[in-house]
């Protein structure tokens, strides 16, 4: 059997009863290490789990899948993922290699920051289509996530960003020359996804566009969701790009429109309170 085993957002102590019990059935764990992190590493979850963890990075997972599968189908095999385990396509893909090869499968759920978004207020269910904002480089600025972003607004959706992370990457040069060399960690923040959509609006400006979103635009920061450390701030897109919410991971949220009671909630974690009173472009039901 394979079981796919949310983990949650914050400690060791947030997999599920059913989840833990699994882990512990387990002949063979692997923690999945590249779609997101936890805020506290492999020994904390070991020493909880009473298990040793096997790190699975993208290139594990994405290139030597089949030997992962194999021996779940001969013992009992456990892939941990950080929130739930349907948060990134990976991990569907690997399902279906698994239903291909015979072997059965088991999904056990957990909080991810697709639900835990709702911390700041703003209600589930008002929410659009989820974006991922990417580091742009010098030569490779893309722009599609904006119009996503715009397209919720236009329909009175908010946006959930959710932010790049750069893990076991390898630099150009390394990967031409086949040097198994890669980058440090880098995890994109609030402060530097606020910065790239007020460059793309500076862009759409001089191009003689009117964007849907602006430096005034209410947005919220998110930083660790679930930690004991939790950080939220809400106020405008200007503000989001200078706001302190310390260590990753962090997330972005452009508001659509707000219900009053989401108003009053986003108030709670105000930068300014002055952004809400004086915001001429938000908008409320």
């Amino acid at each position: 059997m394979l079981y796919l085993v949310g983990l949650g957002l914050g400690d060791a102590k947030d997999i599920t009863v059913k989840g833990l019990e699994a882990v512990r059935r387990c002949r063979r764990v692997y923690l999945e290490a590249y779609t997101s992190v936890l805020t506290v590493g492999k020994e904390a979850l070991e020493e909880f789990y009473g298990k040793e963890l096997i790190l699975a990075d993208r290139e594990m997972v994405e290139q030597e899948a089949d030997s992962l599968l194999k021996e779940a189908d001969v013992c009992d095999v456990a892939f941990l993922v950080v929130g739930d385990p349907f948060g990134a396509t990976t991990h569907s893909d690997l399902v279906l290699r698994a239903v291909k090869l015979g072997i059965p499968y088991k999904v056990i759920h957990n909080a991810s920051i697709m639900n835990a978004v709702g911390c700041c207020g703003l209600q589930l269910y008002n929410f659009g289509e989820t974006v991922s904002i990417v580091f742009w480089t010098d030569t490779w600025k893309p722009e599609s996530f904006f119009d996503k972003i715009e397209k919720n607004r236009q329909n009175g959706m908010h946006t959930l960003c959710l932010l790049d992370i750069k893990v076991k990457e390898q630099s150009l040069e390394n990967l031409m020359k086949g040097k198994k060399i890669y980058e440090p960690a880098r995890y994109m923040s609030v402060n530097q996804a606020a910065e790239q959509l007020l460059a793309i609006i500076q862009n759409r400006r001089l191009q003689g566009e009117k964007p849907e979103i602006t430096e005034n635009t209410i947005c919220v920061g998110l930083a660790r969701v679930g930690a004991l450390d939790e950080k939220i701030a809400s106020g405008t897109l200007q503000q989001m790009s200078t706001v302190e919410l310390g260590a990753p991971l962090h997330s972005l949220i452009v508001t659509g429109t707000m219900h009053p009671l989401e108003l009053e909630m986003l108030k709670l974690f105000s930068v300014d309170s002055s952004s809400f009173e004086n915001n001429a472009c938000q908008r409320t039901t």
